[in-house]
């Protein structure tokens, strides 16, 4: 197996910087699933014992200028790498003012994801961090549970209101309980609701539209970002 990357565009360098800022704080443990065209990370935890699933997919071609990659076998060409999330997003958090990232495949006492970042510097020479970061490799017999979800046919599917406005409206309800409600219909309208033993919250959005996508009743939400380049699928199962 063979993997090297390379990204010299700042904002496609800044831009897969915050992708992996992102996925840090949506699994503390993801895998990385590396193809000719794709990356992929992905969070793969049983949803019927009350885990999330997430499937992240960046194209290749946008992001790097450089990108060579050899799997398993001609047959199965891909590579399955399960790292710690934080370590990516702690190694890429140098590179504000880099002019280069490089990332490899290596195997430095122990498997590693090496990630190299070259800083600009006010004299001719240039600074080099670099950053081994552990990795499993994942043996191809367990890759079948590391496929993109299937999603079951919704009940209801919503357009969201602007994530920065939700975000905050959860995390204030979250002080009054573990749980949230969540509810919509097909007329545009979605309901956040939380309570506890002396309250009882609701916030109602009106006027979201209603794509063909989002939750299915009782069993499962999805929610599908799709920004540039980037496409998260991320799913939490439904309390009965």
């Amino acid at each position: 197996m063979k993997f090297r990357a390379k990204i010299v565009d700042a904002a496609c360098l800044n831009h897969f910087t915050r992708v992996t800022h992102m996925i840090a704080k949506l699994a503390k443990i993801c895998t990385l699933r590396i193809r000719p065209a794709k990356l992929n990370f992905i969070l793969s935890d049983k949803i019927a014992s009350g885990g999330v699933r997430m499937w992240c997919e960046l194209e290749q071609e946008n992001f790097f200028s450089e990108f060579q990659m050899e799997g398993v076998s001609a047959d199965n060409n891909e590579i399955y790498l399960e790292l710690t999330s934080e370590n990516l997003s702690r190694a890429l958090r140098t590179v504000q003012n880099a002019r280069t990232l490089k990332i490899k495949l290596t195997n430095k006492y122990f498997p590693c994801l090496t990630v190299s970042v070259e800083l600009q510097s006010v004299s001719s020479s240039s600074r080099i961090i670099t950053h081994d970061i552990p990795i499993n490799v994942i043996p191809r017999k367990l890759w079948k549970d590391l496929q993109e979800p299937l999603v079951p046919d919704p009940d209801v599917s919503i357009n969201l209101p602007l994530l920065k406005t939700m975000k905050n409206i959860v995390e204030k309800m979250k002080n009054i309980s573990s749980h949230l409600v969540i509810e919509a219909n097909l007329n545009g309208e979605l309901n956040l609701k939380t309570e506890s033993e002396l309250v009882c919250i609701t916030t109602h959005f009106k006027g979201l539209g209603n794509p063909p996508l989002d939750v299915v009743k009782n069993r499962i939400v999805y929610f599908d970002l799709l920004h540039e380049d980037v496409s998260l699928q991320y799913f939490i199962p439904a309390l009965s």
